[in-house]
């Protein structure tokens, strides 16, 4: 057996976020956010879930970290809620700023390193009421909450990433309908975008002020969008519009100060009155200040498409949740894109298995973005859901999963073979949650929560990353 190593610098680690994992949806002083108005819209959720309990994290941080620790686990990644720390869009509330030193607190002293993320998709319901995203006034007042974060945090925690996969608390929320605010606009979801991307550059020139010193990021979900016919035009041109509005619409303007142009013109062609109010929008100054430096990209991966221009006999089945709510594509720019079969194995949410587009992606991101900007590549989310099973000795054998996290561990190596700058990977998640849209009927954790009692369990899957923590090699 080959033993492969990991490099000396490369992070361990596993993510959650606030809303999924929290729970005291109304304690302390947090008031409502996006997911908490939109989990209680009739059919946006399966089974009708919410946040307001999830892993009752908020009052089980401790032992969680102390799960953490024995795991080995040497960073984690969690999101601060905006809804908390500052409820509706104004004023602080101490005690949720107070909640977050706690757990730094608590991570310090067990020697894990803290990362942080200020957006992971819960802006509060208030500013929501005023416009979300589509607002411009909101990059104001997420450059407060941030600056609150930074008052509080600064002296303990070096790692800040702005947004989490701002594809999806855009496209996939004001245009797709299936996230949080479930709106189906074209012209929304560009506008959601753009200050997105603003309120990221913003952030960063505020941050780098303050300390020179500070790890400053974002963290973007990715696809590898590939033509099923490399030949034929119609693929090519499909995988091209994917690509281009999934990964090129998010790191053009972060990396070279600028929209790709063709996939403005091809939004302008299903709707011009979208892309009039999209360009009015960007004013003078925007994409500088997009483009600051950044010291780190997270990468978010789950799996690549495989796409045709032709739709096939036999479609794949969707890997979006089963809900009753009926939203529109989240590609703006949708016609005749189609996603081909390719007989991969497929996860409990019908995403396919595809560890090699992980290599690829990161070669991709390295070779035309990252690595003459320096930036250095982190893994900051990667997992699946399985249908797991406690079996009668109150284990979860989760065999899948294993060699899932074990087969992705060894792309994200190829790549570090190839000379990509990747340091770390974290697994996606730390404990099964509240899954969005999904609700609780899926689970990614390598940690089981039994949702009725809420006791933890370390899947065989935990077992396995914490061997090969310890060990430091596949």
């Amino acid at each position: 057996m080959t033993t492969r190593p990991f490099p000396d610098d490369f992070l361990f680690g596993a993510a959650t976020a606030a809303y999924q994992i929290e729970g005291a949806a109304l304690e302390d002083g947090r008031k409502a956010s996006i997911w908490d108005a939109f989990a209680r819209v009739p059919g946006a959720v399966i089974d009708g879930d919410n946040g307001d309990i999830a892993c009752d994290h908020y009052h089980r941080y401790r032992d969680d970290v102390a799960m953490m620790r024995d795991l080995g686990l040497q960073t984690y990644r969690f999101s601060t809620s905006w809804s908390r720390v500052r409820p509706d869009g104004g004023a602080v509330n101490q005690a949720g700023v107070d909640f977050y030193s706690r757990l730094v607190d608590e991570l310090l002293g067990a020697d894990i390193l803290p990362w942080l993320t200020l957006y992971h998709w819960d802006m509060p319901q208030a500013l929501q009421e005023k416009g979300g995203w589509t607002n411009r006034d909101v990059v104001g007042r997420f450059l407060e909450y941030a600056g609150t974060m930074h008052d509080a945090l600064g002296d303990r925690v070096n790692v800040w990433t702005t947004l989490n996969e701002p594809w999806c608390s855009s496209f996939l929320s004001y245009t797709g309908g299936e996230h949080a605010p479930g709106h189906t606009s074209i012209a929304e979801g560009l506008l959601a975008a753009h200050h997105q991307l603003l309120a990221h550059g913003e952030t960063i020139r505020e941050l780098r002020g303050r300390d020179a010193n500070l790890n400053l990021g974002i963290t973007l979900n990715h696809t590898v969008a590939d033509a099923a016919d490399p030949q034929n035009p119609a693929d090519v041109d499909a995988a091209r519009r994917v690509d281009g509005q999934f990964n090129r619409w998010f790191l053009d303007p972060i990396y070279r100060g600028e929209y790709p142009a063709d996939i403005i013109e091809d939004f302008r062609a299903v709707d011009a009155d979208a892309v009039a109010q999209f360009e009015s929008a960007v004013q003078d100054g925007d994409l500088e200040t997009i483009s600051q430096r950044i010291d780190t990209q997270g990468v978010n991966y789950y799996h690549g498409d495989l796409l045709s221009g032709t739709a096939p006999e036999h479609p794949p089945i969707s890997g979006a949740p089963r809900t009753e709510r009926k939203g529109r594509s989240p590609y703006p720019s949708d016609a005749g894109i189609h996603a081909v079969e390719r007989g991969l194995a497929r996860t409990a949410q019908n995403w396919e298995i595809q560890p090699e587009g992980l290599t690829r992606l990161l070669r991709r991101l390295s070779d035309g973005y990252t690595a003459e900007r320096g930036v250095t590549l982190y893994v900051t989310e990667n997992g699946a859901a399985f249908d797991d099973v406690v079996a009668e000795d109150g284990q979860v054998h989760d065999e899948d999963r294993v060699e899932y996290v074990r087969a992705h561990l060894g792309a994200v190596l190829d790549a570090a073979d190839a000379g990509v700058d990747v340091r770390g990977f974290f697994y996606w998640s730390l404990m099964d949650n509240f899954e969005w849209a999904w609700g609780y009927d899926k689970r990614f954790g390598i940690v089981r929560v039994d949702y009725d009692t809420q006791q933890r369990t370390v899947k065989d899957s935990g077992r396995e990353y914490a061997r090969i923590i310890a060990a430091r090699s596949l």
